[in-house]
């Protein structure tokens, strides 16, 4: 049996484990949920679901990993043989993501280059979806799709992601992927705060900020307490599924992470690090973002709030306009965004692609060369689909549909199954015995009841939401095969890859 790759150091660890979290969403998706849903006042549902949600299940999934030292699937196994397809459920929850998570990254490595001279040009919108991403005018009716044939401009920067993908998984744990962390982590760090303290001492940036920040608690609190907002619960329900998907927990990435710790390693302040470090680099994100947007609405004549967008809108549209209108150093500070966008994508892919790659090593005995090599020849195959015309629709419908209905359902069951069929005080000593400080029973009850009752509560709100109207008013058809289709087959395929392979010799738990 070949030895288990291990981190060189507690710094190593975090600094991969902060890398995986701080990824895309960090940086286009945070700043707007906090602007939409009370502004200063979402600090409150923010910090109260990291407390009772981010924080126990990062713990409990550093827990997982580092006592079982398995990859997901292995771990999940030896703690429980019932547990086994809830491991697989995520792996392949990953497998889905990476595919067209890097035709994001590629996105970001086109714009990097077009920074330099502004090739996007004024109508940033008509650029991103005709001449960059080719999208067909009829891409996607009720009769059928026009895929609109492979585009270069998304290929060949995708090409170049998987081959530095490859590279850094084939150096291994601590050779590729701690190293990577250990400069890539401080300079996003450093160039982030560039951009930050640039955007902010740009005129109308505080304009922006205004609206980012001002509080509104009467949109957080229910009506009987002064709330005027119907439907506050939802700006709760935002705070905590930022909070799930932010810290990459729920589906297997941190199992993975934490099954390289050394025995001796401190568990619980290396998560409440990581964790802290995570949100200060989203306000650190939602500050730049803002100020920038403050800047632009005050150039162009428009207001904050037609300037605002979540997502691809704001990160290849809204910026790109942003970036025009730079009284000076436009290039370079464009290139400085896109270069953080692309920092923080790969850092992310990295640890979702190293989930797939443990679970394959480990189930079918693979040397790391083996299962790297098929694992990225796979994932790059499946992409190429996100590199046609149309890709950018396929995107938008899978990652809604494996965000509402793939990982929040996962870690429904991951707290339920660990919650009421497993003895959580096993894996709160084995942290406890090598922290700095001790975590008491307070976190089995947050695992056993108020994750759960969240997470519930969460998905019933995703099938009622589904349900009422077509997502984005895409057809049936689509929704049906590039949404539900996918989500169906993940959990199927990973019930019969449970139950039809068997393990190597190292299922047994070597403690």
């Amino acid at each position: 049996m070949q030895q288990r790759d291990q981190w060189g150091s507690r710094l190593g660890f975090i600094l991969a484990a902060a890398g995986s979290a701080i990824g895309l969403g960090n940086i286009w998706r945070y700043p707007y949920v906090v602007y939409a849903n009370g502004g200063g006042a979402f600090l409150i549902p923010y910090f109260f679901a990291l407390i009772t949600a981010g924080i126990p299940i990062l713990l409990l999934e550093f827990g997982i990993g580092r006592f079982a030292r398995g990859s997901a699937p292995l771990s999940l196994r030896r703690l429980s043989r019932r547990f086994e397809w809830l491991g697989w459920w995520q792996v392949l929850i990953c497998f889905v993501i990476t595919t067209y998570y890097v035709a994001i990254v590629a996105w970001s490595v086109s714009y990097f280059f077009y920074a330099f001279d502004l090739s996007w040009g004024e109508n940033t919108e008509a650029f991103l979806y005709g001449s960059h991403l080719g999208l067909p005018e009829q891409a996607l009716t009720e009769q059928g799709w026009q895929f609109g044939g492979m585009q270069w401009k998304v290929l060949l920067p995708m090409l170049a992601v998987w081959a530095g993908i490859y590279y850094v998984l084939y150096l291994g744990v601590q050779r590729g992927i701690e190293r990577m962390s250990k400069w890539f982590i401080p300079l996003l760090l450093v160039m982030m705060i560039a951009f930050v303290i640039r955007a902010v001492t740009l005129p109308g940036a505080v304009g922006g900020l205004n609206h980012l920040f001002t509080p509104d608690f009467a949109k957080i609190l229910p009506p009987l307490l002064g709330g005027n907002n119907p439907e506050w619960h939802s700006v709760w329900l935002a705070a905590y599924g930022q909070i799930f998907f932010s810290l990459s927990i729920a589906f297997a990435i941190m199992i993975t992470y934490s099954s390289y710790m050394d025995r001796g390693q401190e568990v619980n302040n290396s998560g409440i690090i990581m964790a802290f470090s995570n949100s200060g680099f989203e306000y650190l994100a939602a500050i730049g973002v803002f100020a920038a947007i403050g800047f632009m609405a005050q150039a162009t004549g428009v207001s904050v709030e037609e300037a605002a967008r979540a997502g691809v809108g704001l990160a290849f549209v809204v910026f790109p306009q942003i970036i025009n209108a730079f009284p000076a150093f436009n290039g370079l500070f464009g290139a400085l965004f896109f270069l953080s966008l692309v920092i923080a994508g790969f850092s992310s892919l990295i640890s979702i692609m190293e989930v797939i790659v443990a679970a394959f090593m480990d189930k079918f005995n693979m040397k790391r060369t083996t299962a790297v090599t098929r694992v990225v020849g796979v994932c790059a195959l499946v992409s190429l689909l996100y590199a046609t015309g149309s890709g950018v629709i396929i995107l938008d419908i899978v990652d809604h549909f494996i965000n509402s209905f793939g990982i929040v359902l996962s870690g429904l069951v991951e707290v339920l199954l660990f919650g009421w069929f497993f003895r959580l005080s096993v894996l709160r000593e084995e942290n406890n015995a090598v922290s700095d400080y001790s975590i008491g029973r307070w976190w089995d009850w947050m695992i056993k009841g108020v994750t759960p009752l969240v997470l519930l509560y969460m998905s019933f709100r995703n099938f009622e939401l589904e349900f009422i109207q077509a997502y984005e008013g895409y057809p049936a058809h689509a929704l049906i095969t590039f949404g539900w289709t996918v989500v169906v087959l993940t959990l199927a395929a990973a019930i019969g890859i449970a139950s039809r392979w068997g393990w190597p010799k190292q299922e047994v738990l070597r403690r």
